[in-house]
């Protein structure tokens, strides 16, 4: 066995994804302890640096999903401490988080991204955006997918398939960030390939069992969604499918661990990239592990080697 660490597991927090990283924070605790180390889960709160302090880990591992664990602010913090972390650091999060960004930084590479537009809630409160949005829906056409630009889990997306869905859409957009995204929608197979290390995973494509799609609900709830992977693809699409994801990783600064969504077209069976996960999750639903598995990778196995891999950074 290799040697024991003195782990923490940064969980909870105050973000709308608490639920799921708890979630995932206790699934963690449990493996690095069936592995042989010292483990201490901390639900992350206003005395986090105290108790990093006060405990002198020898990692941590960020299970800390949405506000302040996605976006750069803990792994800041780490830092800061001298303290190692699992994932991702600062500047990937960053450009992870931002829907907006990683897509504008996907489209200067030449990566497939399904076209879009954002505006944040000043255009529309006051520089009058509401008036354009007949050409906004002109150059996007319907149906269109509209969501919070810095939101994680599927939480806040609607669709909008005419003109008249796209104001509620957009309030609700709203209330869950300051920037919203307009997405043209993509007709077809949700895939989501995960990459550990430098290497892309088997493809996992999640088919919903309701009209709805992919939501928040479909994405956590046990037996919403069904789940195949590897996905029933042409081999060279798989290939193209982890090929891409590889090479958005890259792009966005990812390290350790991550996790790309794409849309595989329904009619031309084109692959383009809706955005990548700096901290995906690790829930009994969440797509990582279950690709892990298909590559002969149990959970303990993989999360042991993302601390090795925080400790190698």
């Amino acid at each position: 066995m290799a040697k024991a660490l003195k782990v923490v597991v940064l969980k909870g927090g105050r973000s709308l994804e608490r639920g799921v990283s708890l979630a995932s924070g206790a699934r963690v605790e449990d493996a690095l302890e069936r592995l042989g180390h010292s483990v201490v889960g901390i639900d992350v709160g206003h005395d986090l640096v105290a108790r990093l302090r006060a405990m002198e880990p020898d990692v941590a591992f960020v299970a800390l999903h949405g506000r302040d664990g996605e976006d750069g602010t803990v792994q800041e913090l780490l830092e800061v401490l001298d303290i190692p972390y699992t994932g991702s650091g600062v500047s990937a999060c960053i450009r992870c988080t931002d829907k907006v960004l990683s897509k504008h930084a996907m489209r200067d590479a030449g990566i497939a991204t399904p076209d879009f537009l954002s505006f944040n809630e000043t255009a529309f409160k006051e520089l009058g955006a509401a008036e354009a949005l007949g050409a906004i829906e002109e150059r996007l056409g319907f149906p269109l997918v509209i969501k919070p630009a810095d939101q994680g889990s599927a939480l806040g997306i609607k669709f909008a398939g005419d003109p008249g869905a796209v104001p509620a859409a957009l309030v609700a957009g709203f209330s869950y960030s300051t920037k919203v995204l307009l997405e043209r929608h993509i007709s077809g197979s949700d895939l989501a390939v995960s990459i550990l290390g430098d290497e892309a995973l088997p493809v996992v494509e999640a088919i919903p069992e309701h009209e709805d799609g992919y939501d928040f609900e479909a994405r956590y709830t046990i037996g919403q969604t069904r789940f195949v992977c590897p996905a029933e693809l042409p081999p060279e699409t798989e290939q193209q499918a982890r090929d891409l994801a590889l090479a958005v990783h890259r792009l966005l600064g990812c390290s350790g661990f991550s996790r790309v969504d794409l849309m595989r077209d329904r009619q031309t069976g084109e692959l383009t990239v809706l955005e990548a996960n700096a901290v995906p999750g690790l829930t009994e639903t969440s797509l990582l592990p279950l690709a892990a598995e298909a590559a002969g990778i149990s959970f303990d196995a993989l999360i042991g080697r993302i601390v090795e891999l925080a400790l190698d950074r």
